[in-house]
């Protein structure tokens, strides 16, 4: 309906007649109603026993993951209230990398509380304030509650690696996945005064089906999805020195148009000779500082392969910028833009430069760096569902264990924390006098839905067990838990099975604010298209 005034004068119009409105309770519901699916689409899938999704896009390529932020990336969502409860997951995947289904399911419970205070006439303004007061109480209930780790302390930091990936499909190889992830995060860890950063650019992922995920392993150097450019050249080096070059090797044409006229045939051969003693000239400079491997970002004519050939060195080309960078952390080298700068002092080092086959494609690997600020994960499984699923579980566990080394504390997980801070928020609401108290409460109801949806994915019975985790929690007992594997309530940290406090932070923080902006829409106003009057978003 377009949005027109009855005024004495006549109706007035504002907006659009084909535009369409939705105003008040309408407005709100609708928006609700939208997030709460969503939430409920990726509910089965949190926990450890968590159920996977299988999404088939318009190519129809298949994606199969229990992965809440590719889940709702890869689902076309629609409605705009949807969409918001999309950006959660994406918010929480880039900065902390874990969580996104919980995040996503606990936004969906505090809308879904919060329409039963709307339909009892509280106002949303009233449970805005509500939300945001228990959220700082739970963050800082949360901070009280962490425990402070050393964050070098290895065992911790496997604990969290293989917490991360017990809800994924590679839960059975999580013991020898953690280990991986672990050490190629120590590898590249940086010391910052007290505190410690990692930069996760350093740590290069290459995944190939074939093998079986027991087959992934972590190379002390770089993968280059490239092969070696003429089959002339070495396949394999020993105590390779490699020089990283910017340049082309090739004869560079020039700017302008020019012409150069020939009138002898003599004068001809001179001119190619010239072009050939250049090359040549190139190839002998990187010979002469006793470079004996040479990758090159840019390409290498036919004439300079043949040279370097000659001369026994491995070349490769065409590789990328980001891999050139990853290369000078790994080696120790320098790129060099100009060959007439290049001396021994910038070349790389590794233990050995060797062609692999890996499946049919052909791959170089630089191995053996002495200490190398940068290195290699390489990804194996049966078939590329699963190496993609892989990734994506490897993704999730070097960002938990990368969140743990930057901030050093942790909870327990298994819905211990959740069910916590539930239970305090219940007890300190009854201090609040006005309707706030009400919203306090449905906020620490909404984070039951965490060890709720745990227990319920386990095919635990929900009731029999929340009441089971209260009194346990009543008791003091504060790490109890839902252990999913073995369906019984138990203490989260004896089990191992710990997490990093920012990602807990990162949910709180993420879910209420969504939860807010969504109950602050009291209007939605979908203009149709512009000049060619298609259709606004749909609204249902």
């Amino acid at each position: 309906m377009a949005s027109i005034q009855q005024t004495p004068q006549g109706p007035v119009l504002v907006i659009k007649e084909s535009a369409l409105q939705q105003k008040g309770r309408d407005a709100q519901k609708n928006n609700i109603a939208a997030a709460k699916l969503v939430a409920e689409l990726v509910r089965t899938s949190l926990g450890p026993r968590g159920m996977d999704k299988m999404l088939v896009d318009s190519l129809g390529d298949v994606t199969i993951t229990n992965d809440g932020a590719t889940i709702l990336k890869e689902i076309d969502v629609q409605h705009p209230a949807a969409k918001m409860m999309v950006e959660i997951a994406k918010a929480v995947d880039n900065e902390v990398g874990d969580g996104t289904t919980s995040s996503v399911v606990f936004g969906g419970a505090l809308l879904a509380k919060a329409e039963e205070l709307l339909d009892k006439n509280v106002h949303a303004t009233v449970i805005i304030e509500g939300y945001q007061a228990a959220a700082e109480k739970a963050l800082l209930l949360l901070s009280e509650l962490a425990k402070v780790v050393d964050p070098r302390e290895k065992e911790t930091l496997l604990k969290i690696a293989k917490t991360s990936m017990n809800s994924k499909l590679v839960s059975d190889d999580s013991d020898m996945l953690s280990k991986l992830v672990v050490d190629s995060i120590l590898q590249v860890v940086d010391k910052q005064g007290e505190s410690y950063k990692v930069d996760l650019d350093n740590i290069k992922v290459e995944k190939k089906a074939g093998g079986s995920i027991r087959n992934t392993s972590l190379i002390k150097g770089i993968v280059l999805d490239k092969e070696v450019v003429h089959s002339g050249m070495p396949t394999k080096i020993e105590k390779a020195k490699i020089a990283l070059v910017n340049s082309a090797l090739e004869i560079e044409k020039t700017e302008m148009s020019a012409e150069i006229r020939i009138t002898d045939p003599t004068q001809m051969q001179m001119f190619l000779e010239e072009e050939n003693r250049m090359l040549k000239t190139m190839v002998d400079k990187i010979h002469e500082i006793g470079a004996n491997v040479l990758i090159c970002q840019k390409g290498i004519d036919d004439i300079a392969q043949h040279y370097l050939a000659k001369q026994g060195i491995l070349a490769v080309r065409r590789v990328k910028e980001s891999d050139m960078t990853k290369l000078v952390k790994a080696t120790g080298g320098r790129i060099i833009t100009n060959l007439d700068d290049i001396t021994s002092k910038d070349l790389g080092f590794a233990e050995h430069v060797e062609q692999r086959k890996v499946e049919t494609d052909k791959w170089v690997f630089v191995e053996g760096c002495k200490n190398p600020r940068a290195i290699t994960l390489l990804l194996r499984g049966g078939s590329q569902r699963v190496v993609d699923e892989v990734d994506r579980s490897m993704h999730d566990a070097l960002m938990v264990v990368k969140d743990v080394i930057e901030k050093p504390a942790i909870v327990a997980g298994g819905g211990a924390p959740e069910e916590f801070l539930a239970s305090s928020l219940k007890d300190w609401a009854d201090r609040f006098e006005g309707r706030e108290q009400l919203a306090i409460k449905k906020y620490a109801e909404a984070l039951e839905i965490i060890p709720l949806t745990i227990a319920e994915n386990a095919g635990m019975d929900p009731i029999d067990t929340m009441i089971t985790l209260r009194a346990k929690q009543a008791q003091g007992r504060k790490w109890t838990g839902i252990d999913a594997r073995n369906t019984r309530i138990a203490d989260m940290l004896l089990l191992d099975i710990i997490e990093p406090v920012a990602v807990k932070e990162q949910i709180i923080k993420s879910a209420t604010e969504a939860a807010c902006m969504i109950l602050r829409i009291d209007d939605v106003i979908a203009s149709s298209g512009g000049r060619g009057g298609g259709h606004g978003p749909p609204m249902g």
